[in-house]
């Protein structure tokens, strides 16, 4: 198993959509990039930690590959605004790739390339590539949360639009379970 850490705008948005990818064994929602020890969500929605709102992405590289999941990454949020996902702003709702090493590291570079040259967005990316260095798991209430709460505001006006987006790009990378919801319409 591997890992990879992503902030795209708010982590229920970005976790909701990585936890149904066939290879990914779990996705953590969290705090990383910053400078302060243990932050709470508190300290980090002020934006003065330094943290970007992050998931962790533990995955099986032998089902899904780093270049899926960063595909996966430039089609769910606008890497092109600066501390900005809609209403969601400030740096802790950055876009940020924390690689994990120099592959990832090289990865996310031609990423970034490859979708610029593109121009699947009109704007060029502004996506930071940084070290990772520290991840913090957020408050439990945060995990899991379009799972327990779908029908929540947030979620069906912000999460389930990135969703439908996700399910029809990427049907074919939707894990068993997630594919069978689906196909019974118990899904949305």
């Amino acid at each position: 198993m591997e890992l990879a850490t992503f902030g795209a705008g708010c982590f229920w948005c970005t976790e909701a959509v990585y936890q149904q990818l066939k290879g990914v064994a779990s996705v953590v929602s969290g705090y990383s990039g910053g400078t302060v020890e243990n932050p709470t969500y508190e300290q980090v929605s002020i934006g003065r930690t330094g943290h970007a709102e992050v998931s962790q992405i533990e995955y099986d590289p032998e089902q899904i590959t780093y270049d899926e999941l960063l595909e996966v990454f430039f089609t769910i949020h606008d890497p092109t605004t600066l501390n900005r996902q809609g209403n969601d702003v400030g740096t802790q709702y950055r876009s940020v790739i924390l690689y994990h090493d120099e592959e990832q590291k090289k990865a996310a570079g031609a990423a970034v390339a490859r979708v610029n040259v593109s121009r699947v967005w009109k704007n060029p990316i502004v996506t930071e590539i940084k070290p990772f260095k520290r991840f913090y798991p957020a408050e439990d209430y945060h995990q899991n949360y379009y799972r327990r709460n779908p029908n929540q505001a947030y979620c069906r006006l912000v999460i389930q639009p990135k969703m439908d987006k996700f399910e029809h790009v990427f049907k074919l990378k939707l894990s068993d379970e997630d594919i069978g919801d689906i196909v019974r319409g118990s899904k949305h």
